[in-house]
């Protein structure tokens, strides 16, 4: 599912080679939420799940294919086995571990807060920083806010300087951040409360949260793409906990995020556990069995995975 990193990296990318004198297309493998619409160009790329067979023609016919924010064939569901087939040239720039040989050049860095950081880099790299306008620049400024919970975590310097810089060509990063999180619809909050009401469980002993939504909730909330962005993070908001999971049953689909605080590292969690990745703090996995199962089973293996971290006594304690 695309997020704010993935969708700006994408069209800032875009616009850049554009600029440059490039034909350049822009492919998610599912559909974006509609909160990006303000995004400059979104609406002229392609979702692959509707549109395989366009899709699977521009990929084909490409000399350069660009990897964001992605770094295994896996995540670009049915686009995979295609893009494995290409005889194009890969390029990966990407921030997550452990980036699979799938690129012929790659700019990866674990560190990065987001793909969007490394937009900018790569444009700097190149020399041409100077051609950033403000399309370019809302584009990569949306993905630093959306990846760093508006600059609360997954922080560094050159973060900093970067929005800087797009601060300085005239961003409206006060309007960015009005849009991206103040912008709830009435379903949306009320989705908020009933998942903090009724469907959170605290685990006080090893300071982690479970939040879960059935198909039923699904169902009776009409929820759609992009309605339970950020809800995981309620959790920390919470005094003492350090751990944050979201469970969701999607017709069947069970689809997890994990969250975490510090110096708590939950990608190898959903790494060993979950089929999934991602950051030290910021992960995500499916499971294998049913929403009850997958809970249940993430119950029992927590606390051994901590232990195995070294903080299971710190968070005992």
């Amino acid at each position: 599912n695309p997020d704010g990193d993935a969708i700006g990296s994408s069209l800032a990318l875009k616009s850049y080679l554009e600029m440059k004198g490039h034909t350049a297309t822009v492919i998610f493998p599912t559909d974006y939420p509609p909160i990006f619409l303000y995004l400059e160009g979104i609406e002229s790329s392609l979702v692959s799940v509707a549109q395989m067979e366009e899709s699977t023609h521009v990929i084909e016919t490409s000399d350069i294919l660009f990897f964001l924010d992605f770094n295994g064939l896996d995540r670009i569901d049915r686009l995979g086995p295609v893009v494995q087939e290409s005889e194009a040239f890969k390029i990966m720039i990407d921030h997550h571990l452990d980036p699979e040989p799938i690129a012929d050049w790659e700019l990866t860095d674990p560190k990065a807060s987001s793909t969007c950081e490394l937009i900018h880099v790569f444009i700097d790299m190149l020399g041409d920083k100077f051609m950033i306008d403000q399309e370019m620049g809302t584009a990569i400024f949306t993905g630093l806010l959306t990846d760093t919970g508006s600059f609360k975590f997954s922080t560094n310097e050159r973060l900093f300087q970067i929005a800087s810089h797009l601060k300085a060509i005239g961003v409206d990063d006060y309007g960015l951040q009005n849009k991206l999180f103040n912008s709830l619809t009435e379903k949306q909050l009320k989705l908020i409360g009933h998942c903090i009401a009724n469907r959170m469980e605290v685990l006080s002993d090893l300071q982690t949260g479970i939040i879960f939504l059935n198909k039923d909730d699904f169902r009776k909330f009409r929820i759609q793409r992009g309605d339970t962005e950020g809800i995981v993070n309620y959790v920390l908001m919470m005094e003492k906990m350090r751990i944050a999971i979201f469970v969701t049953d999607q017709n069947g689909t069970i689809k997890m995020s994990f969250r975490s605080k510090g110096d708590i590292s939950i990608q190898g969690l959903a790494r060993d556990y979950f089929n999934g990745g991602g950051h030290k703090n910021a992960s995500g996995g499916v499971g294998k069995q049913s929403l009850t199962e997958t809970i249940e089973y993430l119950k029992g293996v927590l606390p051994g995975y901590l232990e195995s971290q070294g903080v299971l006594h710190k968070l005992r304690s």
